[in-house]
C-alpha cells in the first residue's frame, strides 16, 4: 500500500510572493506528495513580528492559492495565541492524522543550519522527515549540531515511501530571486511589487494600503 505524504511549508508569507508558491508546487511534484499545506506562523520565535497582521497573510494565501488545487493553506499555527513552535504543529498534525502518514517538513538551508536553536529540535526528526532546499550563498554546514544531525539521518528520497519520518531528504528546485523582505521595501519606497506577487494579492496589498 502505497504510504501517504503531506508536506509542510512554513514561514510567515509576509507577504506570500510567486518565489513561495513556485517552490512549494515544485516540491509537491519532485517529492510526488500527496499534499502540500502551507502554514503561516503567527508569532515567528527566531524573527522579528511580521508587518501585515496573522489574518491579512492568510487572507493573503487565500487569495493567492484560489486557482491552485495542488497547494492547501493550513491556519493552525494562527490560532494558538503562543510562539508559533513547529514541534507542537507536528504534534498536533501526528495525533491528527496517525502513525501511518509520513510528514515532510521542508525548510531552506539557512533554516536547517540553525535548527539546534528551534524548539525541541531533537525531537522533530522522530515526527517528520525534514527537507533541506538548497539556497542560492548558502551551504551545508560542516560541524556542530546540524551537521551531526544531517550524517545521522541523511537518506534519499525513497526514504519519505518507506518510512513515517526519521530522515533527512537534500533537493535542489528552481528558485526564483524573490524575496519578501525586497518586496516590502519596494511597497514602502512607493514602487510597484506587480509580478512579484500574484496579481489579486497585489490588488489585495493596495486595498489594504500594506507595507506603506
Amino acid at each position: 500500500m502505497k504510504r501517504k505524504k503531506i508536506g509542510l511549508f512554513g514561514g510567515t508569507f509576509d507577504p506570500i510572493h510567486i518565489g513561495h508558491l513556485r517552490l512549494a508546487l515544485e516540491l509537491k511534484q519532485q517529492l510526488e506528495l500527496d499534499e502540500m499545506r502551507l502554514l503561516p506562523c503567527h508569532k515567528p520565535p527566531h524573527r522579528e513580528a511580521p508587518q501585515a497582521s496573522s489574518e491579512q497573510r492568510a487572507e493573503m494565501l487565500r487569495i493567492a492559492l484560489q486557482d491552485c488545487s495542488e497547494l492547501q493553506l493550513d491556519e493552525r499555527e494562527l490560532q494558538r495565541d503562543r510562539p508559533s513552535y513547529t514541534y507542537d504543529t507536528l504534534l498536533e498534525l501526528r495525533a491528527e492524522l496517525g502513525g501511518e502518514v509520513s510528514l515532510v517538513l521542508c525548510m531552506g538551508e539557512d533554516a536547517f543550519a540553525g535548527i539546534s536553536s528551534w524548539y525541541c529540535w531533537q525531537e522533530l526528526i522522530h515526527l517528520a522527515h525534514i527537507v533541506v532546499v538548497a539556497r542560492t550563498g548558502w551551504s551545508l554546514p560542516q560541524n556542530g549540531d546540524a551537521a551531526n544531525l544531517l550524517k545521522a539521518y541523511q537518506c534519499d528520497v525513497n526514504s519519505l515511501n518507506d518510512e513515517v519520518s526519521g530522515s533527512i531528504v537534500l533537493q535542489a528546485p528552481r528558485l526564483l530571486p524573490v524575496s519578501g523582505t525586497e518586496i516590502r521595501q519596494q511597497i514602502h519606497a512607493g514602487e510597484s511589487a506587480q509580478f512579484l506577487v500574484p496579481d489579486r494579492v497585489w490588488q489585495y496589498i493596495r486595498e489594504q494600503n500594506l507595507y506603506r
